[in-house]
């Protein structure tokens, strides 16, 4: 006779619980560099504890994955990425929006300190939003128009997945060695590739170097951000952000705070909503983002290095 039908197997987690196990990632990552790193000199001579090739996985269903064991800076993130989107390398445009993450990398200081003695305050080099959009160009400036020159990675990358989703090389590349001698910081998150499947648009991000105390958190929200931007676009749902992680360290300063954070209970991810319909992706805003349900733990003070 017929076979019966196989159970369904028991849905071992609610939806609630599933999105707290997913919370939970980042505190094992830290967790994990806290116990198996190793003690590392660095570029800024603050020291760190290391650990080489991590990697974390992101569902963006239904879900948006911004930290919870502390309140992680999301205009920060947001207008970071828009600004990284219009190509824009100069830090002083992010600064007025209020978000001056990049000030210290842009300051007269540093510029002078890393050589480049002559170029503007705030003119940070071909940094990521050049590279995106205008891959290959020569770099002059950042008040240069570089419309219609080099490469736009971004917009390549929209095409194929509209045009050939099953494409493996949907690829957009912010590290280019002809010009990172004249970037002020050489980019952290290097590569990032994008993957098609059962309408659902998903993200693996490769991140040479990534501070897991400041750093990684933010980095985590803007490509999942960029996800649910190019999932908008393109007609998918977002599905999943895969994170892998080079240099993986904890700063030495950052120690007792980060022991701190991972006392607390993660609590759910919040969701993302795109509040109207927008089919280019230079046309999305700052307004055009709502964060629901967002409820984290108070700040942590960690100190930037430089």
């Amino acid at each position: 006779g017929a076979q019966p039908s196989p159970a369904r197997p028991q849905e071992p987690l609610t939806r609630h619980a599933r999105r707290r196990g997913a919370a939970e990632r980042p505190r094992r990552l830290c967790g994990t560099s806290l116990q198996h790193g190793h003690r590392r000199e660095d570029r800024t001579g603050t020291g760190t504890i290391s650990v080489f090739g991590m990697q974390a996985r992101y569902s963006l269903r239904d879900q948006f994955p911004l930290l919870t064991t502390k309140r992680v800076f999301w205009k920060g993130v947001l207008e970071e990425l828009l600004w990284f989107i219009k190509g824009s390398t100069n830090a002083k445009e992010l600064s007025a929006k209020g978000v001056k993450i990049w000030d210290a990398n842009g300051s007269r200081e540093f510029l002078d300190k890393q050589g480049f003695s002559t170029r503007e305050e705030g003119d940070l080099g071909p940094v990521y939003g050049f590279q995106w959009r205008h891959f290959g160009a020569e770099y002059k400036d950042m008040h240069t128009d570089y419309s219609n020159q080099g490469v736009d990675q971004l917009q390549k990358v929209i095409e194929t997945i509209k045009t050939n989703p099953d494409d493996r090389r949907i690829i957009m590349c912010a590290w280019n060695p002809k010009d990172i001698s004249l970037m002020a910081l050489p980019p952290c998150h290097a590569l990032c590739q994008f993957y098609v499947l059962n309408g659902e648009l998903s993200c693996q991000l490769y991140q040479r170097s990534g501070d897991m105390g400041l750093g990684v958190p933010f980095n985590i929200a803007s490509y999942s951000l960029l996800t649910y931007m190019i999932a908008h676009v393109t007609g998918l749902k977002p599905g999943e952000f895969i994170h892998t992680l080079g240099d993986a360290h904890i700063y030495l300063n950052h120690v007792e705070p980060l022991k701190v954070q991972l006392q607390r209970e993660p609590r759910p991810f919040p969701k993302l909503r795109i509040l109207r319909e927008i089919k280019d992706i230079s046309d999305f805003q700052a307004e055009d983002f709502q964060i629901e349900d967002y409820n984290p733990h108070p700040p942590i003070k960690m100190e930037m290095a430089v």
